[in-house]
C-alpha cells in the first residue's frame, strides 16, 4: 500500500485557520496506532472463547466477577505498555491555538490526557479508572493496592458492592452530562475533526451529522472510507498519526502569519 499523501487541500487549510470552535470526535483507530487492541481484537488467547457480553455487561459482571475484573486487568496491562502516538500529540497541540477546543473520544485507555489534553469528553468511560459496582464511586488506587489478591476487590462505598472498570459496558447508558456536553459542543462548533471512528456505534456517532446541521465543516480521517467519510467535506485517506500532526503544523504556520 502506498504511503498516504502529506499534503493538504488549501481550503481545508483555510477553513482551519478560520475556525474557532473545533471539536474533536475520536474512536480506537487512533489507539490503535499506539498498539492498543480494539475490543474484539483483545479478545484472543483465553479470552476468545467468551462471548462479549460475558465480559463487558452488568449481567457478565453479576455471573462472574472474577473473569470480567481479569479481562479488564489484562486489558489494562496492555494499555500500560503502551504510549501515545502523535495523533493524540498533535490533538493537544491544536486546543492550544485555537479560541475553543473540545476533544471527544470514544476511547477508554486515557491517552488524550497522557499526551496532554485537558478538555476531554469520555463518552465511554476510562479504564484506568475503577468505580463501586453499587454507588459508582470512583476507588482510590491505594484501596486497590491494598486489596491486590482479590479478584475483583470489595467497595470501600457499599458493603455489598464490588470493584469494577469504570466503562460503559453494553446495556448501560452513557453519562447523560457527558453526552449532553458533547451534543453541545458539537451543535456550536465551526469545524469537527473526527478522526479513528467508522461512525458505526451511536450515539457517537450521530455527532458529526449534528454538527454538520449546525453549519460546521467536517475533516474525517480514516485509513478507509466510511458512512463519516461521505458526510465529511474532506477525507483524508490514512492513519490519524499522518494526518494529525500535518493538521497541526499547519494552523501553527497559519497562525505564525498572522499580524
Amino acid at each position: 500500500m502506498a504511503p498516504p499523501a502529506t499534503a493538504l487541500p488549501d481550503d481545508l487549510v483555510q477553513t482551519l485557520g478560520q475556525a474557532k470552535r473545533v471539536v474533536a470526535l475520536t474512536g480506537a483507530g487512533v489507539s490503535a496506532e499506539s498498539g492498543i487492541p480494539t475490543f474484539r481484537e483483545a479478545q484472543r488467547g483465553l479470552w476468545a472463547q467468551f462471548d462479549p457480553m460475558a465480559l463487558a455487561s452488568p449481567e457478565g459482571f453479576a455471573a462472574d466477577p472474577a473473569r470480567v475484573w481479569d479481562w479488564y486487568q489484562w486489558r489494562r496491562e496492555l494499555i500500560g505498555n503502551s504510549l501515545p502516538n502523535p495523533g493524540h500529540h498533535a490533538l493537544a497541540e491544536l486546543a492550544g491555538m485555537v479560541d475553543r477546543f473540545c476533544l471527544i473520544t470514544q476511547n477508554v485507555d486515557g491517552f488524550h490526557q497522557l499526551a496532554g489534553s485537558t478538555n476531554v469528553l469520555e463518552l465511554h468511560g476510562n479504564i484506568t479508572r475503577t468505580i463501586c459496582s453499587r454507588t459508582r464511586k470512583i476507588v482510590d488506587p491505594d484501596w486497590l493496592a491494598r486489596h491486590a489478591g482479590q479478584h475483583p476487590p470489595p467497595s470501600p462505598h457499599h458493603p455489598d458492592g464490588l470493584c469494577r472498570p469504570d466503562v460503559v459496558w453494553f446495556g448501560e447508558a452513557l453519562d447523560e452530562r457527558v453526552l449532553s456536553q458533547a451534543m453541545q459542543a458539537a451543535s456550536q462548533a465551526d469545524l469537527m475533526i473526527v478522526a479513528g471512528t467508522a461512525g458505526a456505534v451511536y450515539p457517537a456517532a450521530g455527532l458529526p451529522a449534528l454538527a454538520a446541521e449546525h453549519g460546521a465543516r467536517t475533516i474525517d480521517i480514516n485509513p478507509e472510507a466510511t458512512a463519516i467519510s461521505r458526510l465529511a467535506d474532506w477525507h483524508l485517506s490514512g492513519p490519524s498519526a499522518h494526518w494529525l500532526p500535518r493538521l497541526a503544523a499547519a494552523l501553527a504556520d497559519q497562525n505564525g502569519s498572522s499580524p
